[in-house]
């Protein structure tokens, strides 16, 4: 593998662009250059396959998926994909809205960092915390802070779930951390209808207090994401990548994240769309289902409103 001596001694990482728009090739090389990675090929996405074959190694795969059709990424993505396990590489892949989807389809939960609609900032501490050497290794720092917090907060989640999953609706009741509030005993209560329209209705009223207090101040992707694969699975409708980043009321890049983290954590799993695949669901697991209705169980036999 090439190095580049530059920054204080340490080397930085080679790289490979792939970008057919010629504004977000530049965008890239200059987020690159910020984080301290060389790029050492830049390739288009037609012949693709004979392009990388013809380059031995990188570190990073730059992806740029702007103005690139769809037929076009589903030729494409797969192959990068591949490459980037075989080299054990990195994927920072960038792309507009509408391509959310077919990029999702291929590359969430790989060796992937994806980014949509994303700007300078982000991108470079994306390709800053693949292995860059440059000045955007602060930025990177504290992007890697944010994402374990993420990931603490995940946890977190994933083990109120799985608790409530074992102790069932006939469980110790609900219990407030940090406070002496027990819920009243519900082992000879009866089971309680919980509808899609109740789930809904949650939902609708987590939205409208952001008619009332600032933007963000209320940000629980992780809850929101629960809450709409819930109502959607008591509908008996299939949810896609991109609703649920709509879901999820955070940036899509933010939204994919968490998908991730939670897809890692056993909540949530994908499944192709039959009809079109180009597209994936994204559904609840038996383990978070078995907590959402344990959850939706003890809350209204407790007399509680949903948080």
């Amino acid at each position: 593998m090439t190095g580049f001596d530059g920054f204080g001694g340490q080397t930085a990482r080679r790289a490979i662009l792939v970008a057919d728009d010629a504004i977000a090739a530049d965008d890239a090389a200059i987020a690159a250059r910020a984080a301290g990675v060389v790029i050492g090929d830049t390739i288009g996405f037609a012949g693709i396959a004979d392009a990388l074959d013809a380059i031995p190694h990188a570190d990073l795969l730059l992806v740029e998926a702007a103005g690139v059709e769809p037929a076009t990424l589903d030729e494409a993505l797969p192959l990068l994909a591949r490459r980037a396990r075989s080299d054990r590489a990195h994927i920072v892949a960038s792309f507009p809205l509408d391509a959310l989807d077919i990029v999702s389809l291929h590359l969430l939960g790989g060796p992937a960092t994806l980014l949509c609609d994303a700007g300078p900032e982000e991108r470079v501490a994306a390709i800053a915390l693949c292995g860059g050497t440059g000045d955007g290794v602060h930025a990177a720092e504290r992007d890697a802070e944010r994402l374990r917090r993420l990931n603490a907060e995940i946890a977190r989640v994933a083990e109120a779930l799985l608790k409530l999953s074992r102790n069932g609706a006939g469980g110790d009741g609900v219990r407030d951390r940090g406070s002496d509030f027990v819920a009243p005993p519900t082992e000879d209560a009866a089971p309680v209808e919980i509808t899609a329209a109740t789930v809904r209705g949650v939902i609708r009223a987590r939205r409208l207090r952001d008619q009332y207090f600032a933007d963000g101040l209320f940000a629980d992707p992780a809850w929101d994401m629960l809450l709409d694969l819930f109502a959607a699975r008591l509908e008996g409708i299939a949810v896609s990548v991109s609703s649920l980043c709509i879901a999820s009321a955070v940036p899509p890049t933010t939204g994919l994240r968490w998908i991730t983290t939670m897809t890692d954590a056993g909540l949530l799993m994908r499944r192709e769309d039959p009809s079109d695949r180009r597209r994936a669901f994204v559904t609840l697991t038996a383990r978070a289902v078995s907590g959402m209705e344990g959850y939706a169980q003890a809350v209204a036999k407790a007399g509680l409103g949903w948080a």
